[in-house]
């Protein structure tokens, strides 16, 4: 028996799961199978990416899977290089055409590149292929406020969810908080950091050994009680269940606290700060 994932409300009207499966870095034949094991075990949400070059990979185990197409919420992004606006219709088509779908049920612009000025023109070429129907939803990945507001500003349209670096080293106070404030849904990627490092802390680790949870489990029940959607990466069959098995305790308020407060200033995994960074 598959365990059900609840689901968040986005300002689009559409729904997203709470917890979704990475996909860096998975590739090829045993890239596929993870799909589809994660997808038969009760995964609804598969993130992928243009840049991450497995976008056909997904759209393999999605066809494997014993669950229908329409059930699934399936993801890609639009890479820097090709922020004008008839190179990202462009690359959203080349996107579909490469993981065999007719649609993305979420599409996001993977980095602002500020530096090129160019994201709102990508930011019209997603809302005309959500027109089109080639996208349900649309959002953006590692857009600052700012940013986000002047996506608003000049198309009147406010992405339905910003995917930015988050986990207990670096919880994103702030940005959060613009978000809900806005009806944006924060997702996280790399929500786990680095692995060992988060999962020796003491906190984390008296917080696993009380509740009889892993580590992991531990931080990904703290990402939904945020109210922010991880979407940690797992080709072992054993860790995306562990990963999925969070919806059956709950952290109290002083838990909760007491991971909140292991963020640091200079959190940020590789010091990818989207003011400045400019992804190719």
């Amino acid at each position: 028996m598959t365990q059900q994932i609840p689901e968040i409300m986005l300002h689009d009207g559409n729904r997203i799961p709470a917890l979704g499966l990475g996909t860096y870095k998975l590739k090829g034949n045993k890239g596929a199978a993870a799909v589809t094991n994660a997808i038969n075990s009760g995964y609804r949400l598969i993130d992928s990416a243009y840049n991450y070059e497995n976008e056909g990979m997904v759209g393999e185990g999605v066809r494997r899977a014993a669950v229908r197409r329409e059930d699934l919420q399936i993801t890609s992004k639009l890479p820097g290089r090709y922020q004008a606006y008839d190179d990202a219709v462009a690359a959203i088509q080349e996107s579909l055409y490469r993981a065999n779908l007719d649609y993305y049920d979420l599409y996001l612009i993977h980095w602002p590149n500020p530096n090129q000025d160019k994201y709102v023109e990508a930011w019209q070429a997603l809302i005309d292929a959500k027109k089109w129907g080639l996208i349900r939803s649309i959002g953006v990945c590692n857009f600052l406020p700012e940013h986000l507001a002047r996506l608003e500003k000049e198309t009147g349209v406010l992405p339905v969810i910003n995917q930015v670096e988050l986990h207990p080293f670096f919880n994103q106070e702030e940005q959060r908080k613009w978000h809900k404030e806005h009806g944006v849904v924060t997702e996280a990627w790399t929500p786990l950091f680095q692995g060992n490092e988060l999962f020796q802390n003491e906190k984390v680790k008296n917080l696993a050994e009380k509740h009889n949870k892993s580590a992991s489990q531990i931080i990904l029940r703290w990402h939904y009680q945020l109210g922010s959607v991880p979407i940690p990466k797992s080709a072992s069959p054993f860790r995306q269940q562990e990963n999925m098995s969070i919806f059956d305790f709950t952290l109290a308020e002083e838990e909760m606290n007491s991971l909140n407060i292991l963020t640091r200033e200079d959190g940020r995994i590789n010091d990818l700060d989207p003011a400045v960074y400019e992804e190719f």
